[in-house]
């Protein structure tokens, strides 16, 4: 019965932001020009989360725990040295994923450095624990540009992208939103704007989704989250 007033809770609550539903950064560039987009009609993070204040355990965790609520770990990118890269790269891993681009200027250089502080922090526990960071504009971000920008935070961190369609399937499975505003014929065809939905996945070591993070948690937070999760899959 608790869980069922809970659902009809957050359907309430989503029908009252829904216009305001997605968490988005708009890195502006330049001025505005034709959009390609990508935007989710059904479920957003908005919905996620509200689903997630559900469990039947809330208290246990300071993120938000998303189990149930998203599909398993499951892509196939481009890596590095061009390398085709898929979950199957990750087993036995902990990751921590999230969606932007290089360029971004703020948002995605402020996350990287925080998931650094939290391997950090981590110490020898984080030996298992991979960041996996998707570009969603893979026009500008090759994966070998990629993996030297993500280099450049923690030697744990991964940097993938693939083809637009690729990118989209993803971007859809985990309910990400972004846009690409692409340049005007004649305007330079590497300025131009994007935006993305901002969160951080945490995947347990067996590929299930278990964790949801906003940009604005403390790092200690995810800390402590990511040493009880690393603590209660150990060796399963």
């Amino acid at each position: 019965m608790r869980q069922k007033n809970c659902m009809m809770g957050a359907h309430v609550r989503l029908k009252r932001i829904v216009s305001t539903s997605m968490m988005i950064t708009r890195a502006r560039l330049t001025h505005a020009r034709k959009r390609t987009t990508v935007w989710l009609k059904a479920f957003s993070l908005t919905t996620l989360l509200l689903l997630a204040a559900c469990t039947e355990d809330p208290a246990k965790w300071s993120l938000y725990d998303v189990s149930g609520h998203l599909p398993d770990l499951n892509f196939s990118l481009q890596a590095a040295g061009n390398k085709t890269f898929t979950q199957e790269d990750l087993k036995d891993k902990t990751v921590l994923m999230f969606f932007g681009y290089a360029s971004c200027p703020d948002i995605c250089p402020t996350t990287m450095a925080q998931l650094s502080e939290v391997i950090k922090k981590l110490g020898d526990e984080a030996r298992d624990v991979r960041i996996i960071f998707i570009s969603v504009d893979p026009h500008r971000d090759s994966p070998d540009m990629l993996q030297a920008y993500v280099d450049a935070f923690n030697k744990n961190a991964i940097g993938l992208t693939g083809t637009e369609e690729q990118i989209q399937k993803l971007a859809r499975k985990y309910r990400i939103a972004y846009q690409i505003e692409k340049p005007k014929s004649g305007d330079n065809a590497d300025v131009y704007d994007v935006t993305h939905s901002r969160g951080v996945f945490i995947f347990d070591n067996k590929g299930k989704a278990r964790l949801l993070a906003s940009d604005t948690e403390a790092v200690d937070l995810v800390t402590q989250d990511l040493r009880q999760l690393l603590k209660t899959t150990a060796g399963k």
